[in-house]
């Protein structure tokens, strides 16, 4: 991966970065989400008018960032004056799912971030259907003109993991410490859990009812006993886009009855 990501760019230039945990020091859980974000950007053209209200242009700065300095990010990146400015996009855009992973997740649960080791499947930022979308409608068709890098970051992929990527996760699930594994919504159980010779393949499979969510389930992965807590994904929790009011509900109902005694049952 580290071969490849050094050629990834977004547009404007900034290189597509790892995304990793900082702080090395031992955690009381381990939380595996999906893949990193990105700092998006309002590009606004020389009359002020909006041409993508939200562009990923760089790497976040720290994993499940909070959003937090995305003007002075941004304001490091040079664009041609004739196409106008970037400035930060709407905090919907810069840094929600950190922000629900403090709110909504760790702080019911009597946590911080210095107790949290977190991770992701993918650790660096990729363009979903949208942004590809933005980028071949308004940016690649005026880069030749203006001399702009190309964007090469990456789609999302349809393959979340391989055995790699898997040895990696569990290798820092180790230096964690943690004993307690949270799993952000299905694609952390689809690709990593499910390879550990657990059954269960994606969150419905741990129950839908408010009695059954956000429960700890007692496993073992290649040989070690943890504590899964799975969890809807921060999209999910605080209805961040298209979203599923059921599991919007279920966590409400976690978070009013049972995330403040879990962790001390």
């Amino acid at each position: 991966m580290m071969d490849e990501i050094k050629d990834w760019r977004f547009p404007f230039g900034q290189p597509v970065q790892i995304v990793a945990q900082a702080d090395r020091t031992p955690k009381t859980v381990f939380v595996l989400g999906v893949y990193a974000s990105a700092v998006h950007a309002c590009w606004k053209s020389m009359d002020n008018k909006i041409v993508v209200k939200a562009l990923a242009i760089a790497s976040e700065p720290y994993i499940f960032w909070r959003g937090d300095n995305a003007d002075s990010i941004i304001q490091q990146i040079v664009i041609p004056p004739e196409l106008g400015k970037l400035s930060a996009a709407n905090s919907q855009f810069n840094g929600p799912s950190g922000i629900a992973l403090d709110k909504l997740i760790l702080e019911p649960l009597g946590l911080s971030r210095n107790n949290a080791w977190l991770c992701d499947l993918v650790p660096h930022s990729c363009a979903n259907s949208s942004q590809i979308a933005a980028i071949e409608r308004n940016y690649l068709m005026i880069a030749d003109q203006y001399r702009l890098s190309k964007p090469t970051v990456p789609p999302v992929p349809s393959t979340m993991t391989n055995e790699k990527r898997r040895k990696e996760i569990f290798d820092e699930l180790l230096e964690s410490k943690a004993n307690i594994l949270i799993l952000l919504g299905d694609k952390p159980i689809e690709w990593f859990l499910r390879y550990f010779g657990i059954n269960q393949k994606r969150l419905l499979d741990f129950g839908n009812t408010n009695t059954l969510y956000g429960r700890l389930h007692s496993t073992l992965i290649q040989g070690r006993e943890f504590a899964l807590l799975p969890l809807a994904h921060p999209r999910q929790i605080a209805k961040l886009g298209r979203s599923s009011a059921s599991w919007y509900k279920f966590h409400q109902y976690w978070l009013e009855n049972q995330a403040g005694t879990i962790l001390r049952s």
